[in-house]
């Protein structure tokens, strides 16, 4: 006799922990359109500043963490709302489907709900910051990034270049955030290192079998110009970053010429990774699954 009331306890147990096991999964969900590993590519807002107060700038740790939480809440507004836009492509994608999104663990109403009310997190913490600067690139960020999810990464080249802009809004955000005027090496330095890794992305999408119903601008590439423009880039790099380093102004003048050894490994290393594994889709996803 006793069996039967056992069993609807359970039962009532699992009833209980149904809508919390449904609501930790959509935790989880919603951490998944954040994409936080990406938060690793706010390296290039740090990359400038050591440079940056060689050249007079002035290090506000409460500035500089306000403007690295800005961008992160920027970057991750920017991929839900990608996602979000994505949404009916990536349902057809072999593993694209499976984001919370496309396979509707998350609606697109909290989707759109959630990318707004980042981007306004954003732009609130920007504000906070009292740098004029920094609020008019949190925006910009934000702006150039929506029109390339919208219609810009459809474009061949254009969907290059917004990729770079990104990674430029970064570098200037890193000067700003210091009080420090960029060095035009440095921007020239990181537009090239940008477009590196952006041009990587679309060689990886060509090697993956990525088709045009998914990427059309992938109809104005062919591999042969993407391997091509991806040494151009690698050179322009290490060069840029090379001259930037004999301009003579950093923490210690002189000295960071030293570096460029490490610059040129780095880079080389990076595109014999994208060669040998095909990888290049994100660098995140480069450097984290590099081979031993």
């Amino acid at each position: 006799m006793s069996e039967p009331v056992v069993s609807q306890e359970q039962e009532g147990r699992d009833h209980q922990q149904s809508p919390r096991a449904a609501e930790m999964w959509s935790l989880v969900d919603i951490g998944l359109l954040l994409r936080p590993s990406h938060w690793l590519k706010n390296v290039f807002v740090v990359m400038p500043i050591p440079f940056a107060l060689g050249d007079g700038g002035v290090l506000d740790l409460y500035v500089l963490g306000i403007g690295l939480v800005a961008m992160c809440a920027a970057n991750s507004a920017v991929y839900v709302f990608n996602d979000w836009v994505d949404a009916s492509r990536d349902r057809e994608h072999p593993v694209k489907r499976f984001r919370p999104v496309a396979s509707k663990r998350v609606t697109e109403t909290t989707a759109v709900m959630l990318s707004a009310g980042l981007a306004i997190c954003a732009v609130t913490l920007a504000i906070l910051s009292e740098r004029g600067t920094v609020v008019s690139l949190i925006g910009s960020y934000v702006g150039l990034q929506i029109l390339y999810c919208v219609r810009g990464k459809d474009l061949p080249l254009v969907d290059v270049f917004l990729l770079t802009s990104g990674f430029v809004i970064r570098v200037l955000l890193g000067c700003a955030l210091v009080s420090a005027l960029p060095s035009n090496w440095l921007l020239l330095c990181s537009s090239a290192l940008a477009m590196f890794l952006a041009l990587a992305k679309r060689r990886a999408d060509i090697v993956g079998g990525l088709t045009t119903r998914h990427r059309p601008s992938l109809g104005g590439y062919s591999r042969m110009f993407l391997d091509q423009a991806l040494s151009v880039s690698a050179g322009m790099t290490i060069i840029a970053y090379a001259l930037y380093c004999m301009d003579g102004r950093g923490l210690l003048p002189g000295r960071e010429f030293w570096s460029v050894p490490f610059v040129v490994f780095g880079v080389m290393e990076y595109l014999r990774l994208v060669y040998k594994t095909d990888l290049g889709d994100s660098p995140v996803d480069v450097l984290l699954s590099a081979p031993s």
